[in-house]
């Protein structure tokens, strides 16, 4: 590792403290992640919080009880209909 200092306002500082403590983890340890996801783009299941991954159920909902068993129908349906643009 390599030792870097960092200049924050008052505001960063304590928005960084507040996180890190939320997190249970060190000031430092938060801003590698931080850089990890935002500059290197690595994602941890972790950062994934349940509300989260739980707000993906029943994203595709269409009301239609049967549409798993009528697919096909519902996709052949929408493309010849006004749905396609």
């Amino acid at each position: 590792m390599i030792r870097t200092q960092v200049y924050l306002t008052e505001n960063q500082h304590q928005a960084l403290r507040v996180a890190a403590r939320r997190e249970g983890v060190s000031m430092t340890e938060l801003l590698r992640r931080l850089v990890d996801r935002q500059l290197l783009g690595k994602v941890r299941a972790s950062d994934y919080t349940k509300d989260a991954t739980m707000s993906l159920v029943g994203l595709g909902a269409s009301g239609h009880p049967d549409i798993s068993e009528r697919h096909d129908d519902a996709l052949d349906e929408a493309l010849r209909g006004d749905a396609v643009r």
